[in-house]
């Protein structure tokens, strides 16, 4: 397992991942992509997304980018358009504001940082829907829907998993804030490796940041420095800490969306979210002219977390079956995530 590489090699990897998922803090960007069958018509379901990291982050906005993706996929006649890069809660705002004034059918504010923003947005403009999460609060409005993610299911299973692996009995996690999924991930993942092996360290290290990559690759360092072999953690910063496990040859286990492609020998599996299971109720919703008022969950029973492993690692067969087995115990209630 203790596996190293040139450091140029991890390096250069490094700053890759950077470029590619880090699309800056404060550097708002938008897109818009037409309707699979074509372009926009005055019949296309119009989804708007406001997300607070790249798009192709492979974590966090990735996911719901994915999703909505998904959903233009079956419907056909939808358009999207996604404003990203907004970690300013001002730009946020006034990207959410401006989609509501543009029409669109559905906004999605992706980012719990969002809510006292959309508190305030989402009644001046009753006649459309807007959604957010991670949360589960639709502040009493009739047009607005919350999501949020039982993380804690996946981080349960991988905690169950890198316990098995660790040959070190200590673990590292590299959290961002403690809130929202972040912290139930976290969470979860802890006690999953205290059930699985109780005498194995779980250290946790909070950065205080959903981006800063350096902070992250700085946490990962401290982690390796304490003899953690494996490490996890959630948000887009976690591209650093990947860079340092795959330099180190420390195994990783990913969440929100697939990282495989992050480090292909060091990944073991990620928990993904697959946002579309309930925006395909809401849209239902919308199609029947209800625009909010209610909280959706997605978690294993109902297909919205995945737990998606790297063909390209050899996962022992015994390591492998206590995670089916563990998935298969959340889902009917035999097993709790603490």
């Amino acid at each position: 397992m203790k596996r190293r590489r040139n450091s140029w090699v991890a390096m250069a990897a490094v700053m890759m991942l950077i470029v590619a998922a880090c699309g800056g803090d404060g550097d708002a960007t938008t897109t818009t992509a037409s309707e699979s069958a074509g372009g926009a018509s005055a019949e296309s379901f119009r989804i708007a997304i406001v997300a607070p990291s790249a798009s192709n982050d492979l974590a966090f906005t990735q996911s719901i980018v994915d999703g909505v993706e998904a959903i233009r996929g079956e419907r056909g006649n939808v358009q999207v358009a996604i404003t990203d890069g907004t970690f300013n809660v001002d730009d946020a705002a006034a990207a959410l504001r401006g989609y509501a004034e543009d029409g669109f059918d559905l906004v999605i504010a992706h980012g719990s940082q969002y809510g006292g923003s959309l508190q305030e947005i989402a009644p001046d403009f009753p006649d459309i829907a807007f959604a957010w999460g991670t949360a589960a609060d639709t502040f009493g409005l009739s047009n607005v829907f919350a999501y949020e993610a039982a993380s804690d299911e996946g981080g349960y299973v991988m905690g169950v998993m890198a316990a098995a692996l660790s040959e070190t009995d200590v673990v590292g996690v590299v959290g961002p804030i403690e809130v929202g999924d972040a912290k139930l991930y976290v969470d979860g993942f802890a006690a999953g490796v205290v059930a699985e092996e109780p005498a194995t360290t779980v250290n946790i290290n909070y950065t205080g940041s959903f981006s800063d990559v350096a902070l992250a690759s700085e946490a990962a360092q401290a982690h390796a420095s304490a003899s953690a072999d494996v490490l996890t953690g959630t948000a887009q910063m976690v591209v650093g800490a990947v860079g340092v496990a795959d330099e180190l040859g420390m195994l990783w286990f990913g969440t929100q969306a697939n990282q495989t492609s992050l480090a292909p020998e060091i990944v073991v599996a990620s928990q993904v979210y697959r946002w579309e299971v309930i925006l395909r109720e809401i849209l239902t919703n919308i199609d029947a002219g209800t625009l909010g008022g209610e909280a959706f969950v997605i978690d294993f029973d109902n297909g919205g977390l995945v737990i998606e492993y790297n063909d390209g690692y050899d996962l022992p067969a015994d390591v492998r079956q206590k995670a089916d087995d563990t998935i298969a115990g959340i889902i009917d209630g035999s097993i709790t995530t603490g």
